[in-house]
């Protein structure tokens, strides 16, 4: 059986943030992991430090809005290492604007990352874990799967969806199969910088005044990552401690 500090371990959106905080993390807890992201010079410069530093990192290009790039990443994870222990579904867009300002292209890239990429994380996998008796699947949210604010309506949406699709997949597997949510609030990352409209970003420029350092969400994905596997930790809200949202 699979150490708990020995899994196969998969981050999606793995180049910046919270994923290669989470990446950061999770190799120092010894476990093995295939990271995935857009920005291959990235990966490659992050999986050379933590290979350095003696942990066991690999990298692949992935684009989460390709469902059959998706099934690729897990595929070359279990070539490479003989498994799937833990998925953790991070790769995430926030440009957020007003609804009237029209921005389609931008609601249909939220759609595609935030929320089919999710989709296809869980179909990529599922199976794989279903197959070897076990596994663990991690997606992230936000605050905003609670809560709306003006300006990121369809982020929000997404959220909030990834949040009912979770607590679905979680009834529908139990056994052997672990489920978590991990919802950020305002956390030092890039996700603000694609934020074109002008309303929507001095707006984000006051929210996240106070935020949480990246590594602060990596902790919380690392501590259900970290339990026994008869302990399913369902659901992580981390907010920073000055924070009213």
């Amino acid at each position: 059986m699979t150490q708990d500090r020995d899994k196969v371990v998969l981050v999606t959106g793995a180049s910046s943030g919270i994923g290669e905080a989470t990446a950061r993390r999770l190799a120092a807890d010894g476990h093995r992991l295939l990271l995935g992201a857009r920005r291959t010079d990235r990966l490659a410069s992050l999986a050379d430090e933590l290979e350095a530093a003696g942990a066991t990192a690999a990298f692949r290009r992935l684009d989460v809005t390709d469902a059959a790039d998706v099934r690729a990443f897990v595929s070359e994870a279990r070539s490479r290492y003989g498994r799937v222990d833990v998925l953790v579904n991070n790769a995430g867009v926030m440009p957020l604007s007003p609804l009237e300002a029209l921005r389609t292209d931008e609601w249909d890239r939220m759609i595609d990352v935030n929320l089919r990429g999710v989709l296809h994380g869980i179909a990529a996998a599922l199976p794989v874990m279903r197959a070897q008796g076990g596994g663990h699947l991690v997606n992230v949210a936000s605050v905003g799967a609670y809560e709306v604010s003006p300006t990121a309506a369809v982020y929000c949406a997404t959220k909030f969806a990834v949040r009912a699709i979770t607590e679905g997949l979680r009834q529908e597997c139990g056994g052997d199969i672990r489920v978590t949510l991990v919802s950020p609030g305002v956390t030092e990352s890039e996700l603000a910088d694609g934020i074109a409209d002008p309303t929507a970003r001095e707006a984000m420029r006051a929210y996240r005044a106070v935020a949480l350092p990246a590594s602060a969400v990596a902790d919380a994905i690392a501590y259900a990552v970290s339990r026994p596997r008869q302990v399913d930790v369902n659901e992580l809200v981390v907010r920073p401690t000055a924070s009213a949202r």
